[in-house]
């Protein structure tokens, strides 16, 4: 019985970070998504240097650095191009 409360504790406590693990970032249809590369131009157009790109979610994310060479993970509206979360380093 203690070990169903210790996992349903855990389970409870680990949710928020699953949650908040990628935004939501659209809820229009992948068909209305910018290409990729169209994206990735955009991306490096805002001055970011692309190091990694996927679709996290319904996000574009990104793992590169700031113009001013500081590192970033950055999720972007797919349909916009709009950053709508940036975690920047230093």
């Amino acid at each position: 019985m203690q070990l169903r409360y210790a996992l349903a504790i855990a389970a409870l406590a680990l949710s928020p970070v699953a949650a908040y693990a990628s935004p939501n970032c659209t809820t229009e249809s992948s068909d209305n998504w910018m290409s990729k590369q169209d994206m990735k131009t955009k991306i490096e157009e805002l001055g970011y240097k692309i190091k990694t790109f996927e679709v996290t979610g319904n996000c574009y994310e990104i793992y590169g650095w700031t113009s001013d060479d500081k590192r970033a993970e950055v999720y972007f509206n797919p349909v916009t191009g709009d950053v709508v979360e940036a975690e920047i380093d230093g």
